[in-house]
């Protein structure tokens, strides 16, 4: 027994961060104090810099990024960020690029193509959004996050440009507009070989439509973001096919007919050669297998068989499809060669494919996964994953959403697999308040089925009493999902730093 007199481990470390953001310290502290619970950490996402003054950098970075406009504030004109690119000398054009839009699987489909590339000896950047835990897991080089010193050079190297082009506009760059600029600048430095580019939102006013793909790569589109990009698929997939550039090659996810037809249209009118998932390649066959899924594949230069996976559901399946289309159309197969790439090379690539927030298990007995979905169309893709790919006899949800997303949209395509739902809230400005999602779940779910804890650590500790409540072999789950920041904070909570 110890010592009453003992400090609390818990209060010595919220103590000793009181300088810090007062949310992101009970976050972190939360993080030691479940650890036993949570299992051991894994190195997949960046922590805190453990040396002060690297940390004390970062934390001026982020605080000076965060006074410019948020993601979601925009004005739609990539006039800031040409400039930018003028002034650094066009870092964005030293460097072939894989340009990525769509709605849903574009971070996944990004990583798989990142790996692929690397397999084949080819050093590779790639840039994506949102981030699930730190800010530097946007920029990765060699398949790894950017150090957080080479974070902060970087953006020492850019300031006095992005100051130069701030006075000159009328409104200042952006957040992600400066971390774009960071990216294609870091990227240019390295240097590499080629650059894996997500769009933040939409395609034509992106602020990433500075590069010129040579593949660019179209993802499923649905519905999100639809007071920005358009009230229908077709109306989505006119901004989207701005990142389809002259004489570049188009790989195309399975789409909507009207969302189809507006792809292939621009294609044509900038001579883009088009691959379609379904036609010019596709999945042949795919099986749950332990940890993944086995998969034959039909790229553009033949067929890939036993293609482990180590990622869950039929989606994931067609990320990669779609990353090993792009990957060939980058080497030319299918038009300048027509053998297809080592398939040795290609399954070693797949097998070391990891995607944190997407359907990760970061905890057994009973076991919670980790899920992103923010949007009906995800939220969907990941339900028809986990009857697949888990045997839970009882699931209970953990929902965490924005206040601008389609919410009633997301309960709905969760509600037939959650037993129950505990709603909550994380510490995103964005965040809608717990009782306002309470009350939409309620309709939803029914009164007795829903249960609202305001606080995440709460939430977490009341859905994983749920679960036991199935018996420590009954197979009782939880899966916390609803937005990247809510899994990201879960995800520190439950140990993964």
């Amino acid at each position: 027994m110890s010592d009453q007199n003992e400090p609390d481990p818990f209060d010595e470390i919220i103590a000793a961060e009181q300088d810090r953001d007062p949310d992101l310290a009970v976050i972190e502290a939360g993080s030691r104090t479940l650890r036993t619970q949570g299992g051991p950490p894994e190195a997949d996402v960046p922590t805190r810099p453990e040396d002060s003054e690297t940390d004390a950098a970062l934390r001026e970075v982020e605080t000076e990024l965060a006074s410019r406009w948020g993601e979601t504030k925009l004005e739609p004109s990539v006039s800031r960020i040409a400039a930018l690119m003028d002034v650094l000398g066009e870092p964005q054009r030293s460097y072939p690029s894989i340009h990525i839009t769509g709605t849903n699987g574009k971070t996944s489909t990004a990583r798989m193509i990142e790996a692929l590339l690397g397999a084949f000896d080819l050093r590779t950047g790639r840039y994506t959004s949102p981030h699930v835990q730190s800010i530097t897991e946007r920029i990765s080089l060699d398949g790894a996050p950017i150090d957080a010193a080479r974070f902060v050079e970087t953006y020492e190297d850019i300031k006095p440009y992005i100051e130069m082009v701030d006075s000159q506009q009328e409104y200042r760059l952006s957040f992600f507009e400066v971390l774009t600029g960071m990216a294609y600048a870091a990227f240019a430095d390295a240097p590499v070989d080629v650059a894996v580019v997500e769009v933040g939102m939409g395609g034509s006013w992106d602020a990433t439509n500075v590069i010129d793909g040579d593949v660019a790569v179209v993802t499923p589109i649905d519905l999100d973001h639809t007071d920005r990009l358009g009230g229908t698929p077709g109306e989505i997939a006119t901004e989207k096919a701005g990142i389809i550039k002259q004489d570049a090659t188009v790989i195309l996810a399975q789409q909507p007919v009207d969302a189809a037809q507006v792809l292939l249209k621009k294609a044509v009118d900038v001579d883009a050669t088009v691959a379609r998932e379904g036609l010019e390649f596709g999945i042949v066959s795919r099986q749950v297998a332990v940890g993944g899924q086995l998969l034959t594949l039909r790229g553009l230069g033949g067929e890939y068989d036993e293609v482990y996976l180590p990622l869950h559901g039929p989606y994931q399946a067609h990320n990669a499809a779609v990353a090993l289309a792009a990957v060939e159309a980058f080497f030319g197969v299918g038009a300048q060669r027509p053998e297809p790439l080592d398939i040795d090379t290609v399954r070693k690539a797949f097998a070391a494919v990891s995607s944190p927030g997407r359907l990760e298990v970061v905890r057994r007995s009973p076991t919670v996964v980790l899920d992103a979905a923010h949007n009906p169309a995800g939220a969907r893709a990941t339900a028809e994953a986990v009857r697949e790919a888990f045997d839970f006899s009882r699931l209970i949800g953990v929902v965490g959403a924005s206040g601008d997303k389609n919410v009633r949209g997301l309960l709905e395509a969760f509600e037939p697999i959650f037993a129950e739902v505990v709603v909550t809230q994380n510490s995103s400005h964005r965040a809608m308040d717990a009782d306002e999602l309470a009350a939409i779940a309620v309709e939803v779910f029914g009164d007795e089925r829903v249960q609202v804890e305001p606080r995440l650590p709460d939430a977490l500790e009341a859905a994983i009493t749920l679960a036991e409540e199935e018996g420590e072999f009954a197979g009782g789950g939880v899966l916390v999902t609803g937005s990247v920041i809510t899994v990201g904070e879960a995800r520190l909570l439950l140990g993964r730093r």
